[in-house]
């Protein structure tokens, strides 16, 4: 397992995260998700912490709060030393009935900071990312309701996730001009078939130096190549929860070359995925979550895959973004500079 920094931090985080979305799931789509009790998801810390991954995600919402009270219990059970995990988890989602049980606001954020922190039977956490963006709520309340946070020493570090490219450069300038906690990362969507953050949200990742987490890594199951050419399967997540939206036949173009290269290095098609993000200089640490110890185990492999040059070419061909502007625009007008690049100090 490797580590890596998480943006512009000493905090070092492994490559591979552990997902915690299965974790106390009853009913509804949090049980179509996943259902694992304490005593299965003390299994998967457990492996996840074996093969060296240091780095958890969770959130309030999460079957209602049981995937957090799961996760801390797990910890504790498997007597892990608080400093040896990276816990990360996240607010937005509604946790009550009433309007203000929900959103970025600065009374929902301490609210459910210290909810989390009860759930988790911990006094800090290590990463607390926003869930999503709120527009009812404006963004300085945020950012100073988790400055709050981290002063107090509840909050380490800060996240995003699900933001757009704006709304997050809008973040950062008021970070800096306030002197508030920066912005570490953006947890967000990436994969082989859902390539359409590199449009405007790795550029501004790469310029801000914040790091990425990805979730759904394998669309959602999708890229595992059991769902390709028109096979709905009966046993998957997607067959109840179909989500993230994949065009189907892009997706189908992918699983083919895919499987082609997990054939030639004797892997999965899943681990191909996994390690195609791995491969981008963007990702900081990849979100994996698994129902099962082998299905965690397939994910873990794959670190192990190295893709070539050409690997990596054919996967860009099939998945590649179509030209859009002003992208398109920029790149033809950049190449007036383009000679003097290599004397830029």
């Amino acid at each position: 397992m490797r580590y890596r920094t998480l943006g512009p931090s000493g905090l070092l985080v492994s490559e591979l995260c552990l997902g915690t979305m299965t974790f106390g799931g009853s009913d509804g789509m949090w049980g179509q998700i996943g259902q694992l009790r304490q005593d299965e998801a003390d299994r998967l810390v457990k492996a996840a912490y074996d093969a060296g991954i240091n780095f958890i995600d969770t959130a309030n919402v999460y079957a209602g709060g049981e995937s957090e009270r799961i996760l801390g219990q797990a910890i504790h059970n498997l007597g892990i030393p608080r400093d040896e995990v990276v816990v990360a988890t996240k607010v937005l989602g509604p946790m009550g009935e009433g309007p203000n049980a929900r959103g970025a606001s600065r009374a929902h954020i301490l609210a459910q900071a210290k909810a989390s922190l009860q759930r988790l039977q911990m006094d800090h956490i290590d990463l607390y990312q926003i869930h999503g963006f709120d527009p009812l709520t404006p963004i300085v309340e945020t950012l100073e309701a988790l400055d709050t946070l981290v002063r107090q020493g509840h909050v380490r570090y800060i996240g995003l996730s699900n933001w757009a490219a704006w709304q997050i450069v809008k973040a950062v300038g008021i970070t800096e001009a306030r002197k508030l906690a920066p912005i570490l990362s953006l947890q967000a969507y990436y994969t082989l078939v859902g390539r359409d953050l590199e449009r405007e949200i790795v550029p501004m990742l790469r310029s801000e130096g914040i790091g990425l987490m990805v979730w759904s890594p394998l669309a959602g199951g999708f890229l595992s190549g059991k769902y390709s050419g028109g096979n709905t399967a009966n046993d998957g997540r997607r067959a109840g929860f179909d989500f993230p939206p994949v065009d189907l036949a892009r997706g189908d173009a992918a699983i083919a070359v895919m499987r082609g290269i997990a054939s030639a290095k004797t892997c999965t098609v899943a681990q191909v995925a996994l390690a195609w993000l791995l491969h981008q200089p963007v990702v900081t640490s990849v979100i994996v979550g698994a129902k099962r110890i082998d299905q965690l185990q397939d994910n873990i492999r794959s670190t192990e895959v190295a893709l070539t040059a050409e690997d990596l070419a054919a996967l860009d061909r099939v998945t590649k973004l179509p030209a859009e502007y002003p992208g398109w625009m920029l790149e033809r007008q950049s190449q007036y500079r383009a000679p003097f690049a290599s004397q830029k100090g």
